[in-house]
Formats: structure tokens, C-alpha cells, sequence
């Protein structure tokens, strides 16, 4: 069976950007970098592809040139693609949190954040679905309602107002 890859398309940031995200994610790495040769398209020696591993999760980030018509735009945060994290804690959540958007990275309602590059993550804690789709239909609403009105989720909160 085929293997799937996320590949991510950048214009001269690919390996600082698998840099910032193995140094964030546990049990992460690069794997390899190659090089454009002479033939181009881009100045021969700069890095073209980036293998790396997000907590045993295979991705591929490419230095694409930007004027080749194919090319995605740089704005990953445009519903093009984005990560979704299980965080197993809300300590864990936080500091996901802080680390993707630290460094020019902006926050965005109910979970989500975009990185310095643009690129889009939501972070979510274990539990929510819990609290969002629990039995109790008003007390679920209730929690969503409380949700919308964050940014970064918490939790705890979210299970306050639901047990309410």
C-alpha cells in the first residue's frame, strides 16, 4: 500500500521552518536534505527538501520557487491544509501553544494557531469531544458556546461550564 506524506511548500524557509517544528514536537528529527544541483531551478547547493519526523510523523517541506504558476501560496493558513494535535494535557497544550506562536505566530479563536510561517495547527486538549458531545445536548451547547469565546482551549474550563 501506498504511504502518505505531508508535504509542505515553502520559498527558501523549508529547513528553518523543520528546524522550528522538531524542536518543539518530542521525539522528533530531520532525517535528510538535499540540494538543488545545477540544474536549478533555484542557485545550486541551497536546500531543496527537508525530510523530518514530527513525533514519528513523516513530513516533507520543499523550497519551491515562487514564480513557477504550480506553486501554493506561502498563506498555509488559507484552508489549504493544517495539523491537527491531540494534547494528552493542558500543560502540554500550553506549551505547544506558547512554542507555535512565539516568533511572529498569531492566535486564532477556538484553537487554532498560525506559526511564524503562516502554517495553521489545531491544538486540542483530550476531552473535549467529551464535553462537546456529550449526552446532555444543553449542557454540550453550553461548552461550545464557552468555546467560541476562546482562543487557546482549556479544558478545565470548558468542563466547569459543562458541569454547571
Amino acid at each position: 500500500m501506498a504511504s502518505i506524506t505531508p508535504f509542505l511548500w515553502f520559498t527558501g524557509q523549508a529547513e528553518e521552518a523543520a528546524e522550528f517544528y522538531t524542536s518543539i514536537f518530542k521525539n522528533s528529527k530531520i532525517t535528510d536534505v538535499t540540494h538543488y544541483g545545477e540544474a536549478g531551478p533555484a542557485p545550486a547547493g541551497t536546500v531543496m527538501t527537508v525530510e523530518f519526523e514530527l513525533d514519528g510523523q513523516p513530513f516533507m517541506a520543499i523550497n519551491g520557487p515562487s514564480d513557477n504558476p504550480a506553486s501554493p501560496s506561502d498563506d498555509f493558513s488559507q484552508g489549504k491544509i493544517a495539523l491537527f494535535v491531540s494534547c494528552e494535557t493542558q500543560a502540554e497544550l500550553d506549551e505547544l501553544w506558547d512554542k507555535l506562536s512565539a516568533g511572529g505566530g498569531r492566535t486564532l479563536p477556538c484553537g487554532w494557531v498560525a506559526d511564524r510561517y503562516g502554517f495553521a495547527w489545531n491544538l486540542v486538549p483530550q476531552g473535549l469531544r467529551d464535553v462537546l458531545g456529550g449526552d446532555d445536548e444543553e449542557r454540550s451547547q453550553r461548552a461550545m458556546r464557552a468555546m467560541l469565546q476562546m482562543s487557546k482551549l482549556d479544558i478545565d474550563e470548558l468542563r466547569r461550564v459543562y458541569n454547571a
